[in-house]
This record gives C-alpha cells, sequence and structure tokens, in this order.
C-alpha cells in the first residue's frame, strides 16, 4: 500500500488550514471554538518548535529542516515494503514536515493557529503539520517498542 496519498492529503489540508488562517482572520486574532478550552488564534512563529530560536538562527534552520527532510524522503523509500504502521509513522511526519518548510521557504515563519487551553494553562499554539508530526512519531515509537519487538520475537513460520 502507497501512503504518499496519506502525506500529499495532510500536506493539502495543513496548506489550505493555513491559508485560511492568513486570508479571514488577522494576526494575533483569537477566536473561540470551545470556550476556555479551543481557540482559533492567528500567529506567526519565526522560530522552531514551541518558538525557540537556536543561534544563527534562521538560515541555519532551514538548512537543517532540509537535511533533515531528504533524510526522512530517503528512510522512507528504504522502507517502502516494510510494516504498514512504519510507513503511515513516516507518511505523516513527512507530511509535517514538507508543510511547515514550505511556509519557511515561502514566507520566512509558520502559520500557527490551534490553541488550547484548561484552566489557568495553555498549550502552544500549533498547526495541522505540527500535529501530523507528533501523532507519527506516537505511531513511529509505538511500532518501534511494541510491534517491531513482538514481529521479532513471533516470526512468521515459513512452512
Amino acid at each position: 500500500m502507497n501512503v504518499l496519498w496519506l502525506t500529499a492529503s495532510i500536506f493539502c489540508l495543513d496548506q489550505i488550514s493555513k491559508y485560511a488562517i492568513k486570508h479571514f482572520m488577522d494576526l494575533y486574532e483569537s477566536i473561540p471554538v470551545i470556550s476556555d478550552f479551543f481557540y482559533l488564534t492567528f500567529v506567526l512563529n519565526p522560530g522552531i518548535a514551541f518558538g525557540l530560536n537556536i543561534p544563527g538562527g534562521f538560515v541555519i534552520f532551514k538548512i537543517l529542516h532540509l537535511l533533515m527532510t531528504v533524510g526522512l524522503i530517503w528512510y522512507m523509500w528504504h522502507e517502502r515494503k516494510s510494516h504498514i504502521l512504519l510507513r503511515i509513522s513516516l507518511a505523516m511526519i513527512l507530511a509535517g514536515a514538507l508543510g511547515n518548510l514550505a511556509d519557511r521557504l515561502l514566507y520566512g515563519e509558520v502559520v500557527d493557529f490551534l490553541h488550547f487551553m484548561l484552566g489557568g494553562y495553555e498549550w502552544y499554539i500549533f498547526n495541522v503539520a505540527d500535529s501530523a508530526v507528533t501523532i507519527g512519531m506516537a505511531i513511529f515509537i509505538y511500532f518501534t517498542f511494541i510491534i517491531e519487538k513482538k514481529i521479532k520475537q513471533d516470526p512468521i513460520p515459513t512452512s
């Protein structure tokens, strides 16, 4: 099963949602979806994850992001006949990486808008691409530590 359709679908959803936020909301505008829990809040993130910046800044991060994305594509090609969960996890991570890379290359910063809070606690504002990377990594870790271990312990009989 080819999982690149998943990568393309998530990438498109990410880019369409960011386009809509940029064109229909003002910067820093916040719209309650579920009051006191979930808001659409338009912010721009010039840094890396969680708005952090690194020494050398923008150029170094773009180069690292591009190199890691190329490495991920190579790894996906190498694992193209592996277990479906591994391929799905890599497809989701790639979609997120490409979504945020596109923002960085086109605009110099990433559009974030998903804003969750509970009581006095707020999570960092993020986007569809960030969600795809996070879920993809969770599936990858689950596959690596649970599924792959079971596969190695109980190989399929060949007779």
